[in-house]
């Protein structure tokens, strides 16, 4: 199969964060923006962006509010997808898997690395709820500053999410609109990758 250049390799979370880093130098905001995909127990599909925070050796993470609306489909399915799409480098890559969470040291960690208002709109929010008005969250956000300090710890309702890939598809752009495409899917982690070149 004809996988070179930017294609090439054996581990697709290593292209992945090659792609990554080369996005971090010409992607004006937010290089790490995925398209996150959930489905409602009703099976209508929701659609938001988030930050990737981590390309681990296995899987993709990233955090948020466990109530929100995109952790509690995620709770109820145990699946996500998402798309990172570069328009400085006309590439994507999707990805679609299973979820677990990551709510041990890791997050409190990540947490501890955000800035101070960060985390206490983590604590002032009650992510994807009615909201009567913007001064009643900033009015929140005070009540936590007092509440919590200057080094509030993470709330236990939030947390990572990391998402092991099924199926991982790299795209670039090409002439013509005759794009490359290229999926590597496998239904069990212990199995090696079938890599597929797909039609544009």
């Amino acid at each position: 199969m004809d996988r070179t250049g930017i294609f090439a390799g054996s581990d697709p979370f290593a292209i992945a964060r090659a792609w990554l880093t080369e996005a971090e130098a010409s992607e004006p905001n937010d290089p790490n923006a995925i398209a996150l995909a959930t489905v409602d127990p009703e099976g209508m599909p929701n659609v938001r962006m988030v930050l990737l925070k981590e390309i681990e050796a296995d899987a993709f993470v990233f955090y948020t509010n466990y109530g929100s609306a995109k952790g509690q489909e995620i709770a109820a399915s145990g699946k996500a997808a998402f798309v990172l799409h570069w328009k400085s480098l006309r590439r994507q890559i999707r990805v679609r898997g299973s979820v677990t969470r990551e709510d041990g040291p890791k997050a409190d960690a990540y947490f501890a690395s955000r800035s101070l208002k960060s985390r206490l709109g983590a604590w002032a929010s009650q992510q994807s709820q009615p909201l009567s008005s913007r001064e009643a969250l900033l009015a929140e956000a005070a009540k936590m500053a007092i509440a919590k300090g200057p080094n509030p710890p993470r709330p236990p309702y939030w947390g990572g999410f990391r998402i092991h890939p099924v199926e991982i598809e790299f795209w670039a752009d090409g002439a013509f609109r005759l794009h490359d495409r290229f999926r590597w899917r496998r239904t069990d982690p212990t199995k090696p990758w079938e890599i597929t070149r797909l039609n544009p």
